[in-house]
């Protein structure tokens, strides 16, 4: 199990980057890289006073360096990693380089006519930066300036309460009726209740039923090849299901692909979803038994009678911290009288239609 952290109050919100998902200059390969030329330099003349002692009175004019401009790479490296290269375009003269990472953090190095400086940083949180790098050229009195968005390749995730987003038996979310053998039915994700757009990754317990024959299921990013992995595995007669994190595709769909040879019926229920503005986050804790009826760990001793429901403390025991947002839970039932599932939601509220074990 795990615990997620309070949300951050102070989270960047992510804006439209100039974003190259392939290799813009074409010697780097990193990840998804943000750029803006040299072109949309925008120089600035020195104040007199900034020309430097040793220029002074004589500074050359800011023609002296025409040429002067600044071209700013963003390469993600890491979840929250990345490496700038600045390329400067420059008459040979002494530069004063600074780097202001969109953080409150500041690199102040120093070049000299056309180079490329390569630097790398780590924020603290994901989220969308504006990195914006200035070269000075104080014995010419001249200066350039130029700015790119930055969005850290990592994501947070956000806890959201237990909602059925899909269940073919009814209609839910999709055309009501089976999924035919081999072939799909989509979800959506990202816009749907409060679930935001641009969502990179949900967290599904998804459910097969009413099973005639052996299968397999397999969840990925609408819009994208179908892979031939799967995340849910049946037999005739099965009502099975399994957790997943799957890629969100860019359209807000996820995809169940249905690998058996006769219908079956779809259910998904949205547990999370992950998104690139800082958020919950999630801390790993060593595994730790909170609950077992068996004994009277976390409840009273005995079984869990039918229709029944039982409140347990998380936060605060076992090393959690209070304040949690979310918990990930491994949960078993067992010594089952009948057929049925299990619902885990947040104390206090009610009951979902959403399952978690079935």
């Amino acid at each position: 199990m795990a615990q997620a952290d309070p949300a951050h109050p102070d989270a960047h919100g992510a804006t439209v980057p100039d974003l190259d998902l392939g290799k813009t200059k074409g010697s780097k390969s990193k990840g998804h890289t943000f750029t803006s030329p040299a072109e949309r330099s925008v120089r600035k003349t020195l104040p007199a006073g900034k020309a430097g002692a040793a220029a002074a009175p004589q500074a050359q004019s800011v023609a002296a360096n025409p040429d002067l401009a600044v071209g700013v790479y963003a390469y993600g490296t890491t979840a929250h990693g990345v490496e700038l290269d600045t390329v400067i375009t420059s008459a040979p003269s002494a530069l004063e380089v600074t780097v202001n990472w969109g953080d409150g953090k500041t690199d102040v190095l120093s070049a000299s006519g056309d180079t490329t400086l390569t630097t790398p940083h780590t924020y603290a949180e994901v989220g969308s930066y504006t990195v914006k790098v200035t070269v000075k050229d104080t014995a010419n009195a001249v200066s350039a300036v130029n700015e790119v968005v930055f969005v850290t390749q990592g994501s947070d995730f956000t806890p959201y309460a237990p909602t059925r987003l899909l269940d073919t038996r009814d209609g839910t979310g999709a055309a009501k009726g089976k999924v035919a053998p081999y072939g799909s039915t989509r979800v959506k994700v990202g816009g749907n209740g409060t679930i935001p757009a641009g969502v990179t990754a949900v967290v599904l317990n998804i459910t097969v039923t009413n099973t005639t024959s052996a299968g397999h299921i397999t969840a990925f990013p609408e819009g994208t090849d179908r892979p031939t992995t799967s995340n849910v595995n049946f037999k005739a007669g099965q009502t099975v299901p399994n957790l997943v994190i799957v890629p969100v595709g860019k359209n807000g769909y996820v995809e169940l692909a249905n690998r058996g040879g006769q219908s079956v019926d779809l259910i998904a229920d949205v547990t999370g979803y992950f998104s690139s503005t800082a958020s919950s986050g999630y801390t790993p804790i060593t595994p730790s038994r909170f609950v077992d009826t068996r004994e009277g760990l976390g409840t009273v001793k005995g079984q869990l009678g039918g229709r029944k429901t039982f409140s347990t403390q998380i936060g605060g025991l076992r090393g959690v911290p209070q304040g949690i947002t979310a918990v990930a839970l491994n949960v078993t039932v067992t010594n089952p009288k009948e057929a049925g599932h299990l619902s885990v939601f947040p104390g206090g509220g009610a009951t979902p239609t959403a399952s978690n074990l079935n």
